[in-house]
């Protein structure tokens, strides 16, 4: 069946909401969600939204160095300056929506403050920030005319004139995206979604790796979608591993235990009660992410250890409580009472850095495709995202995303020749279990030889048995009907394979990017 919207959204965390919302005025907006709604790697968002708002002691190029300094000088100057220039307006936008930020008894934004920042600038709801922004622009979405949420729907692929018969290279000057073909698991049909304007906005790709606090969902489908239209995918070798996770072996995905814990005071300790982060830098807890997770990595590592710990016992327990509710229900649960007892973590795959690669106006290489949250390579993060910079900027390229295609799309029709989604010749897949064995090898290829450090030797590894995947599975998804199972496998090994390509052709220590090949070669 084909379906017209003017716009199609793929993904439903803060870039893809915040984008329907602001261009819904002008047209249909078909929201399609691979799962439902409050799946989204915003909604497990704990930290906060960093946004200059304290003028007092805060001030713009503050933050831009923070954020310099935190990717490692690699960063998109230029992009840098946008999303902390432009994130009060953001902020400002979100409480229109709904959004409760805390505050204090002065009625001013309660800040915290986080690894890498030199101001308190975090704006936050409690320790669930995420869920407060999701719900929110949630209930708005839901309320507007315009827009359809379509859930538990999966983007197989994106429509240009490949679809029409041309041969698109990467090389193709003028590549048009004009809407995707999107499977409805339930029934098995794939529709063609034709649009003026598509925003992919899918997230991470946590997924791929074997412990992740992310959502399930999160398999790189937007950036796999799009590398296979032959669009611009960079940085993909730079995955933020959050260092401290809830060590509970069998949580998939694994619970998150926030960097603002760090902020308020806790300190990191390993499994015989010592402190350690004084070994690695004068910042101690609250050095940069990829700093913290390289030093619980090592100590694991030479201890033998499956985790260390993070200790607030220290802390005035009603404050801890009252800081972290969620933190404290989950330990509980698990019998860990957080005001007494230490929190055992330990690092999980958490962030992409890289993606779809947009300019200023998040515009990707393919022209009528824009791309706007963690799928997307706006160059802010570098080599490594500072803390809380993520909300902000998944709001702000939202925004610019929807403030460019808005002049532009009076001037763009729907592409009537696309055919229909052809799957003649093909039967189910014969066995579930080859699609659920490989996602296993994929995440244990990932974790083991593609993770917080990495050498020649593992990078190659990785490759030759990613390779045999790869292999296997595009024979198989060739002779079967699409499902959800097999798409999102064939996603993963895309992304797998780009994180490893990209990770060795960096022959340097940069950022998030570590390997034992090259480890002092960092500028």
């Amino acid at each position: 069946m084909v379906k017209k919207f003017d716009f199609l959204v793929i993904g439903s965390g803060i870039a893809g909401m915040s984008f329907a919302l602001k261009v819904a005025h002008k047209g249909k907006v078909a929201l399609i969600c691979k799962s439902e709604l409050e799946e989204a790697n915003t909604y497990f968002a704990q930290g906060g939204v960093a946004s200059v708002t304290n003028l007092m002691v805060d001030n713009f190029d503050k933050h831009i160095e923070d954020t310099m300094i935190a990717g490692d000088w690699i960063s998109d100057r230029e992009a840098v300056e946008k999303v902390v220039r432009e994130a009060p307006a953001q902020i400002e936008a979100l409480i229109n929506w709904g959004v409760d930020f805390d505050k204090n008894e002065q009625g001013e934004f309660d800040l915290h403050r986080e690894g890498g920042h030199s101001e308190f600038r975090i704006l936050h709801h409690k320790d669930n920030t995420g869920a407060e922004i999701q719900d929110s622009l949630i209930k708005a979405v839901k309320q507007h005319p315009n827009i359809t949420v379509i859930e538990n729907q999966f983007a197989i692929e994106i429509l240009t004139q490949h679809h029409l018969g041309f041969t698109v290279t990467r090389q193709t000057p003028d590549t048009e995206c004009y809407g995707a073909y999107v499977l409805d698991p339930s029934t098995g049909k794939v529709d063609t979604y034709l649009s003026k304007v598509t925003l992919m906005a899918t997230g991470g790709v946590g997924a791929v790796y074997q412990t992740t606090t992310n959502p399930l969902v999160a398999t790189g489908d937007g950036i796999a979608m799009v590398y296979r239209a032959k669009g611009t995918v960079k940085d993909m070798e730079f995955v933020q591993f959050h260092p401290t996770a809830l060590y509970h072996p069998g949580d998939r995905p694994s619970f998150l235990i926030t960097e603002a814990m760090r902020g308020y005071g806790g300190v990191l300790r390993t499994m015989d009660g010592n402190e350690f982060m004084q070994k690695y830098d004068a910042r101690l807890s609250l050095a940069p992410r990829d700093i913290v997770a390289r030093a619980i990595d090592n100590e694991m590592k030479n201890r033998g250890d499956d985790h260390v710990y993070l200790d607030v016992t220290h802390k005035d327990p009603e404050l801890t409580k009252k800081h972290f509710p969620n933190i404290y229900e989950k330990c509980l649960s698990l019998g860990i009472d957080i005001t007494k007892d230490y929190i055992p973590v330990a690092p999980s795959a958490h962030y992409l850095c890289g993606g779809i690669k947009v300019d200023l106006d998040a515009q990707s290489s393919i022209k009528r495709l824009y791309a706007a949250g963690e799928c997307s390579c706006t160059g802010l993060h570098g080599g490594n995202r500072l803390a809380s910079n993520s909300l902000i900027e998944a709001a702000v390229y939202a925004d610019a995303a929807a403030k460019h295609c808005l002049a532009l799309i009076d001037n763009y029709a729907y592409n009537e020749n696309i055919p229909d989604w052809n799957d003649e010749g093909t039967s189910s897949p014969e066995e579930m279990v080859l699609i659920t064995q490989s996602m296993k090898e994929v995440n244990q290829i990932m974790s083991t030889y593609v993770g917080i450090v990495r050498s020649d030797l593992r990078l190659k590894r990785a490759w030759d048995r990613l390779d045999i995947l790869y292999e296997e599975t595009e024979s198989l998804f060739k002779r079967s009907v699409a499902t959800k199972e097999i798409c999102e496998l064939r996603n993963m090994i895309n992304v797998g394979y780009l994180i490893m390509r990209q990770a060795m052709e960096r022959k340097e220590s940069r950022g998030l990017h570590y390997t034992i090949d090259y480890p002092h070669i960092s500028k």
